[in-house]
């Protein structure tokens, strides 16, 4: 049976995100892609115009993966502390096994390239949404006392951003929940004594 032209395009994706997370998008080569996903050459230049599409199909379907993924853990919960909770580990949880996406948001060399710079802001963008959305819900529930949403989340989304690199490198789960855990005692309690 042959495969449809969203089935190879599927194959040669998912074979792509392994080659890159190996090698990274400067060393990895479109010959390896297409030894991977066992077609030719010529054939993956067919679905890919450069390895550039290759690199950008593979990082959008991560980054989509990581969206999927937090949305599907804040709805299993039940108050907007727990949803924050949720999204901060669920984000460093598969963060973590998203190579490519992960090395696209924070690596400098790959600045120049235009689709890049697009998908962070993109990233960006909808995470400031999705965090805005669960402080919409605290305000409205009476549990969170904000002046300015969009303020707000893009604060927690920036501290998170600058947090991100050592807590991939930790990889020690239990000791990344902890630390979660600790700085979201400071964002729900603040620092102030009452």
């Amino acid at each position: 049976m042959k495969n449809s032209k969203k089935d190879v395009r599927e194959i040669i994706i998912n074979a792509a995100s392994g080659i890159f997370a190996r090698f990274g998008f400067k060393k990895a080569t479109v010959k390896e892609i297409a030894q991977a996903a066992h077609k030719a050459k010529s054939s993956i230049y067919h679905y890919f115009k450069s390895k550039n599409k290759i690199f950008k199909a593979v990082v959008e379907k991560e980054s989509e993966l990581l969206k999927k993924e937090i949305i599907k853990s804040i709805n299993k919960e039940d108050t907007p502390q727990k949803k924050i909770r949720a999204y901060i580990i669920t984000r460093m949880k598969v963060l973590n096994n998203l190579a490519n996406f992960y090395n696209a948001l924070k690596d400098e060399y790959l600045n120049h390239y235009g689709f890049i710079e697009k998908l962070r802001e993109k990233h960006y963008a909808d995470e400031i949404i999705i965090m805005k959305k669960i402080l919409k819900n605290g305000v409205d529930e009476g549990i969170f006392l904000i002046r300015d949403l969009e303020t707000t989340a893009y604060s927690i989304i920036t501290a998170l951003k600058s947090l991100e690199y050592s807590w991939v490198i930790e990889n020690n789960v239990s000791m990344i929940e902890k630390k979660i855990d600790n700085l979201l005692e400071i964002l729900f309690n603040g620092l102030v004594k009452k």
